[in-house]
């Protein structure tokens, strides 16, 4: 036996090697998502969600016909959409940078959740009445919204990552009066228009790979990069 040699007991406990990175993973995912306020995003997209409960249930509504039907739900999804952008930027930068090829994993897996949990907390709310297009349309408009304000927030900074999805929610209004033949203006779409749905796709996927990527620009005006 050799004096003075001590042995660590986490070498010694079994499982104590595969304990203890799965533990500081899931230490890393919680500290990330309290420093981008994510309890505080699933609050207001619980919110929204009730307020479109309400909406539907008291049929809230503009005078003007079906279009001006769809202009409450639109703005409740427009709202819940800008959080999820606004979500992803934390008010000291980015500090886990040096945690270096974790960084866009954790943007990533916190626009895809906090993406997926809006539209389900919308989804909840829409059941206490009926939504004018239904639940595809809901689908698709509250991705597609999600990832413009994903775009903004690389673009214009995470603080403003609502820019883009309120932008979009005018063109809708304007579009909602006439007859949009685009599909990039989804939203004022049918519910079952198939351009409609892969434009709205294909922004909510651009916005994810820019978000996870780039990460929301910085109060210096660059990109931080993961």
């Amino acid at each position: 036996m050799t004096a003075g040699t001590r042995t660590s007991p986490a070498a010694t406990e079994p499982g104590a090697v595969a304990y203890r990175p799965v533990g500081a993973g899931v230490r890393l995912v919680r500290l990330y998502a309290v420093s981008r306020r994510v309890p505080v995003a699933l609050g207001l997209l619980a919110a929204f969600g009730a307020l479109l409960g309400t909406a539907l249930h008291y049929h809230w509504s503009i005078a003007g016909g079906l279009a001006a039907q769809l202009v409450i739900p639109l703005t409740i999804e427009t709202g819940a959409g800008a959080v999820v952008a606004v979500s992803l930027h934390g008010p000291f930068g980015e500090p886990e940078r040096a945690t270096g090829r974790w960084l866009p994993w954790l943007r990533l897996g916190t626009a895809l959740a906090l993406t997926g949990t809006g539209f389900g907390a919308l989804a909840v709310g829409a059941s206490a009445g009926v939504l004018p297009d239904g639940t595809l349309a809901l689908l698709r408009n509250f991705a597609g919204t999600a990832g413009l304000g994903l775009l903004s927030a690389v673009a214009l900074g995470g603080a403003f990552g609502w820019v883009g999805p309120m932008a979009y929610l005018l063109v809708t209004e304007v579009a909602l009066n006439g007859h949009p033949t685009t599909p990039w203006v989804w939203a004022a779409r049918p519910p079952h228009d198939h351009g409609a749905a892969l434009c709205a796709a294909l922004v909510f996927v651009a916005g994810c790979l820019a978000i996870a990527l780039l990460g929301p620009r910085d109060a210096g005006g660059n990109a931080a990069p993961g």
